[in-house]
């Protein structure tokens, strides 16, 4: 089985819809997905998620299923740096989460006492047993680490959704702790992440990652990537910082 993780297009939050730029991303990711042989599409109930595959999903003459825990990783927190104001749980300085080593533990990160007020870790299981269990319905049950292929498929399933949340997805699949990827990874307006099985052994799945991120329909057209999910590459820029 394949599934296609895609982040919506430049948002506009305030409108919890799609800039004008957004909306051409969404345009030129469209006529890359239109060509696949797609089995079932997820969205999350958020607008701008909506407003991205909509585009999509009239080229192909298309509906989506909608996912209540597709929406953004909602979780606040209160930062070491910041305990006057709540912020998304998943938007840390690195030079603060890195100090815990529990933070890079897959059964630790989200027990720490920062993390156990906001509830993070509640939402992070609801949101992976739901997962799971929409991945059973395509025929990969989850075992142990790994997922029994119970109805070994090469179908192409597609999410919609957002940076945050489709990080909690591949933690999962990868058995790490999400902060890493919340931190260490980066996927632009409309990027695409693919991840296929792979079954040596019979009955016996794992998921892989064979492109992270990948906005290679928006160079093709010319389209420089939007900047959002992106924080400065020198301190000395002014690009955001925080």
């Amino acid at each position: 089985m394949r599934i296609l993780i895609i982040r919506h297009g430049d948002p506009d939050y305030e409108k919890d819809s799609l800039t004008e730029k957004g909306w051409k991303e969404a345009e030129l990711l469209a006529e890359r997905i239109a060509r696949l042989d797609v089995a079932e599409f997820y969205c999350s109930p958020l607008g701008r998620a909506r407003d991205t595959a909509s585009v999509t999903l009239r080229k192909m003459d298309r509906a989506a299923i909608i996912c209540d825990w597709l929406r953004e990783f909602p979780p606040l927190i209160r930062r070491p740096d910041d305990r006057e104001r709540k912020k998304i749980s998943w938007d840390w300085l690195p030079e603060d989460w890195m100090a815990d080593a529990s933070y890079f533990l897959r059964d630790q990160w989200y027990k720490t006492e920062i993390m156990k007020a906001g509830k993070v870790g509640e939402t992070y299981e609801g949101i992976i047993r739901n997962f799971d269990a929409l991945l059973a319905e395509h025929g990969y049950v989850r075992e142990g680490e790994y997922y029994r292929a119970e109805r070994p498929n090469r179908d192409t399933i597609v999410f919609f959704c957002h940076f945050g949340l489709e990080c909690v997805l591949l933690s999962h699949l990868m058995n790490v702790s999400p902060m890493i990827l919340w931190h260490h990874t980066c996927a632009a307006p409309t990027a695409v992440t693919t991840v296929t099985t792979e079954e040596r052994r019979k009955g016996k799945a794992v998921f892989r990652i064979n492109a992270f991120g990948d906005i290679s329909h928006l160079y093709a057209a010319g389209e420089a990537p939007s900047f959002s999910a992106r924080f400065c590459e020198t301190f000395d820029s002014e690009e955001r910082h925080d």
